[in-house]
Formats: C-alpha cells, structure tokens, sequence
C-alpha cells in the first residue's frame, strides 16, 4: 500500500467554466462524460448545464502538465434540459458518439471527428422520447450492428408522486444486414419504473450474459424496490425473490461495479442518502442472491467524515480507479444535499475510500486536498493529461465544477507519480468496435485484477477511454482480454508505466505515446 497523493484544483487556471443550474426537474442528474473526440488520447468533457446549456470542453492539457480546456461552442452540443451523457460508438464507424439524456427528449449526437458532432435521431430511427431521464445503459447482442440501450426515466411528467416507464431500444430486425439501414425499433416501455437514477447492463455471473441493474429513488414508490433484469427476446424481465433476488429499498443514486475479492465476479456498490451499499454474491448460490458488507470493508460512508455536520450523507456518483496507483482499488464517492433537505447533511464533503491490503478502505479526501462543500453530482475519475496519475472532475449543483489534478508525491511544478501504472484500450472489428463487455485482466506478482468495459452506471455521467491499472512498486505486468463473444486472448508481457492497445486483429498489444494536444 501506498501513501495517499497530492491534488491542486485547477478549474478556473483550465478555463473550465460551467455551472449545472435549474429547478426541480435539475435536483438529479449534473452529469459528465469522457472521452477522445480529436483523436490524440486525451479525453474531453462533456457537462450537463440543467436549465443551462451543456458544454463541450476539448482537452488542451500537456502530458504531465497543467490542465487546460478550451470550450467547443456549437448549437448540436450546446443543448438545454441535459442531465447527463454516456459516450458509445453507436453507429460502428470508429468515432465516438453521445447519447445525451435530457428532461425532455433524449438526442443521440453522431462523432463527425475533430469534436464535431451532429444529431443522429431521425437517421438512425430514435425515438428520443418526452420523459425525465437520468439513467442509461447500453451493450451490443452478439449479432446486431447497433447497440440495444435502455433510457431510465425519473418521474412522470406532471406528477411529483409517479415515476415513469422506461425505455428499451433495440435495433430494428435486419438493421443493416443484407444490405439494409441501420435503425433503432421503436422503444419497449420497461415496467414497473420505480425512479431509476442510474443503470447498468453488467455480467454479474461471468457467463458472457449481460443483465440490468437499476437503481431506485425510494422517496418516490411504496411497493418498489431494487431491480434486477434479463433481457429475454428483446424485452427485459425481472429477477424476483424466486430466483434469489433480495428485495431492497434505498434512495438509489448511481452505481459502480468492480471484482473486490478476486473471485472474478463484480461486487456492486450503490449510493444513496445515508444508506450506502457493497453488494457481494452470496457464495454457493446460483441466483443473483447478494449480501450487504459495506459496514465490514469501511464504505458505508453514510455521514460527512469533516466539516462539523453530522446529519445523514447524500451519496451520488460512484466509482472504482486506483488513485494512488499501488494496485489496490479505491473508491470515490460524490456528496451534495439534494436541495435543501434539512434531514440530511447541508455540509457533505465527497468520499475518497483508500483500497487496503486487507480489503477494508480508509477516508482520505483530507489528505489528499479535495474536500469541499459544494453539492457534488456527476464525476469523473480519469487521467486527464496522460501522466499514469487519475485526476477527478465534479460537476455541482448551483456551483462551478471542480477539477483537481493529481500531482502524486511531488508539487505543482514538479509532480512525481507513486506507483508504476499502466492504462490499455482494447478494439475488435465489427459493430462494438470498443469491445464494451470485454473483461480486460492485468496480473501483477500472482495477483489479478479485472476490469469489464461497459456503458452505463455512476451517476449520470459516463466514460470511453483508457482502461487504468495500478502495479505498485512491479516494473512487468501481463494483460489478457476475455473478448464480448467469450474467446481469450493469450497472455502478454509488458512493461510498465505504458500506454498500450489490443486489438484484437494483431498479434499482441502495441505502445502508444501521448503527443502534444491538439488545437482548437
């Protein structure tokens, strides 16, 4: 185990301005994606405004250096009514798209490259809808050019007590085979929808099989709960109490998956407001029966760890990444009091959850300089400036984002990484160019760790990029690929502190080097 790193926040010397603002309908969401839209490896940021208008950032950071943001003005991404955005390569051309979640109707904006996009909607046959959405998901079946994607809706528009359907998309029988367009099939409404805040197609079972979770704001249902779907003819049905599922009922904000004990399969943590959740499966069973151990591995993270309030934490986006690059995972957690809920903490500082070699994790968002008190939403944990070294991004409630570059052990003007590093992305041929529901492995001294590429989860804010592991003190690591379609890849050596890619039409993985960023 390493020692906790530094970070500086860098926002406004980034020139990264933006406020995620409105009424009731913004109280949820404030959402952020990453991901490369000039094609020179470094990500961008896309923000949710709310009542404002969204914004797209191009990263003009310097390997290693400083943080730097230059705004992408354009009406296409400019949007009002935005929650939140997940990047995909929805199309299968190799640029990067964004399905943009809205109150109001949800746009899918086609990369054109070099950050220009344009709206996909009626070309494609999507149905954007008129909901509240906040939650979203996707994965690619086995034989469909387009991917099947699943909008989570809030509540119903015009009623402060119902929630609304979801909504299923699917491509269009035939879409694009013998000749024909691609198309989405007209939506399947996905019922009961209990106020979903966040979604995920994940395989928990590691069969190659890929389920929806979704997680529910109870503050809204009586009769509702947690939810667990498989997804049967193009339709998705739920997990019950027959088949092992546990009824549960929190105010369900986001959720992060990650393999925790090594057993291979993911455990899922979900936030909500003072009741957070690590769920593992239950060992011996066959169904999706979990336990609750987020009390024993120390992230329960249900009150604010400083600032003097002790009411009750309001939890929102969460994600798994190892901050301090010593191999174990870390957990971060954004904090923010939904409004003005006088039952739950005003001051409520996010969570960074140090990994342990004993399982366990320890608070050090103190330590490491990124306590603040605005009302956290979406985030972000990436490597924003190629170092090896994970920054963090925070959009806020009312508030401008945050933005705190990670200097590890040295200083602003001489930042010094801990642990040796290596980030990897993967590509296939074919319509999931990105390889979304591969599982990527690095072993390190006997010791492997997983991670499964998907589209969904946190809290409104989703990312398409590096793949980022932590090696501690090992200059080696080996990496193989378990492929969406089940075929492994062999092992590969490699050394550390690399950028590397797979794909999977080569013989094995190839460096890359960050270069210069590219203009504006």
């Amino acid at each position: 185990m390493l020692a906790p790193p530094a970070f500086v926040e860098e926002s406004q010397s980034a020139g990264l301005e933006h406020v995620y603002q409105g009424g009731f309908e913004y109280f949820v969401g404030g959402g952020v994606a990453t991901f490369d839209c000039d094609s020179d490896g470094g990500p961008e940021l896309f923000l949710a405004g709310g009542a404002g208008s969204a914004s797209l950032h191009r990263n003009q950071s310097s390997p290693g250096g400083p943080l730097r943001f230059t705004p992408v003005v354009s009406p296409i991404t400019d949007l009002d009514g935005v929650t939140g955005a997940y990047p995909l390569d929805a199309d299968g051309d190799g640029v990067t798209d964004l399905a943009v979640l809205r109150v109001g109707e949800n746009v899918l904006l086609r990369g054109l490259g070099g950050c220009r996009f344009e709206r996909a909607n009626e070309a494609l046959a999507l149905a954007g809808g008129e909901a509240w959405t906040v939650g979203f998901s996707a994965y690619w079946p086995d034989d469909d050019r387009l991917p099947t994607m699943v909008f989570g809706n809030y509540l119903r528009s015009g009623d402060e007590r119902s929630c609304d359907d979801h909504a299923l998309v699917t491509a269009a029988p035939g879409d694009g085979r013998d000749g024909g367009e691609d198309r989405f099939a007209p939506p399947v409404p996905v019922t009961p929808g209990w106020c979903s805040l966040s979604m995920l197609f994940s395989d928990w079972q590691r069969t190659g099989r890929k389920d929806l979770r979704v997680a529910n704001d109870r503050h809204y249902y009586n009769d509702g709960q947690e939810q667990l779907f498989r997804v049967v003819d193009r339709g998705l049905v739920a997990y019950t109490a027959d088949d092992g599922w546990q009824p549960l009922q929190i105010w369900g904000m986001g959720i992060a998956g990650a393999d925790l004990n090594g057993d291979d399969r993911p455990e899922y943590y979900i936030t909500s407001q003072g009741d957070n959740k690590l769920q593992t499966l239950v060992d011996g069973v066959d169904g999706p029966e979990y336990r609750d151990v987020a009390l024993e591995r120390g992230v329960t993270a249900h009150r604010p760890f400083v600032g003097g309030d002790s009411l009750p934490s309001t939890a929102w986006h969460p994600q798994f990444a190892d901050i301090n690059n010593d191999g174990l995972i870390d957990l971060y957690v954004s904090k923010g009091n939904v409004d003005a809920m006088p039952e739950f903490a005003q001051r409520d500082p996010s969570n960074l959850l140090l990994g342990q070699p004993d399982g366990t994790f320890t608070e050090a968002a103190d330590a490491v300089g990124i306590v603040g008190f605005e009302r956290g939403r979406g985030a972000a944990v990436v490597d924003l400036n190629l170092d090896g070294m994970l920054d963090l991004v925070q959009v806020n409630r009312e508030a401008p984002v945050s933005l705190w570059r990670n200097l590890g052990w040295g200083d602003v003007d001489q930042p010094r990484p801990m642990g040796r590093w290596l980030q990897v992305a993967v590509a296939q041929d074919g319509a999931n160019g990105n390889a979304v529901g591969a599982w990527v492995e690095v072993r390190v001294d006997g010791r492997t760790q997983s991670r499964e590429l998907t589209v969904g989860g946190g809290h409104a804010s989703g990312q398409l990029g590096w793949l980022h592991f932590g090696l501690g003190d090992s200059t080696e690591a080996e990496l193989r690929v378990t492929w969406p379609d089940g075929e492994r890849s062999g092992w590969f050596d490699l050394d550390a502190d690399r950028f590397v890619v797979l794909d999977r039409s080569t013989d094995g993985p190839v460096e890359w080097s960050p270069s210069q960023p590219s203009g504006g």
